[in-house]
């Protein structure tokens, strides 16, 4: 039956997410309208797509064990030199995001892997672009501040066109339709400051 490359994240919901996204192409990211604005849990995986039902299952057992927390995001970050990536910093819901992640990779479940670097929750504004444009995102969104309460997790899937596509979405306590919208949706947050 083949592979497929899936991710699990959590949104940014409106209007952060779509914000977050025209800026990042604005940097001239050219992965910035093939991935939605988010805060990954598990990194781009590849498994047997036949491991499609245990993986939505397992995920599923996942979000009933979790509960909404807050998420708020302010200024930048970076890792380079060690990876080239400028990011919005997750400065309140980092350790609900940690939490998550692990169980997503537990090693009884489907998606167990290791990571590259060492787990550390963010939202990318630029990736491998010339330095230049790395630094303006890093000068042009220090002031960045946005909040919502996180509700719900979503499991997506890589195209064969690098576009990221939502397959299925998990609602914290198994609760029914996620609290936080998703991006493209409004919301009735305060608008993000620049």
């Amino acid at each position: 039956m083949g592979t497929v490359t899936l991710g699990v994240s959590i949104a940014v919901p409106e209007p952060y997410g779509s914000l977050l996204q025209e800026r990042r192409a604005g940097f001239g990211d050219p992965a910035a309208h093939g991935i939605p604005t988010h805060v990954t849990l598990l990194p781009p995986t590849e498994v047997d797509a036949d491991t499609l039902p245990a993986v939505e299952a397992h995920l599923a057992t996942v979000a009933v064990a979790g509960r909404p927390f807050r998420m708020r995001l302010s200024g930048t970050g970076t890792f380079r030199p060690l990876s080239p990536v400028v990011f919005v910093q997750v400065v309140e819901g980092a350790a609900a995001c940690s939490w998550l992640q692990k169980r997503v990779r537990d090693a009884s479940g489907p998606l167990v892997r290791e990571l590259q670097f060492p787990y550390h929750p963010h939202v990318t504004v630029a990736h491998g672009i010339a330095e230049e444009a790395m630094d303006r995102a890093y000068e042009e969104l220090s002031e960045y501040e946005a909040a919502w309460t996180c509700a719900s997790f979503s499991l997506y899937e890589q195209g064969a066109d690098g576009v990221w596509r939502k397959l299925s979405s998990y609602a914290f306590g198994g609760g029914g339709a996620p609290a936080v919208p998703a991006q493209g949706s409004p919301v009735d947050e305060p608008a993000a400051t620049l």
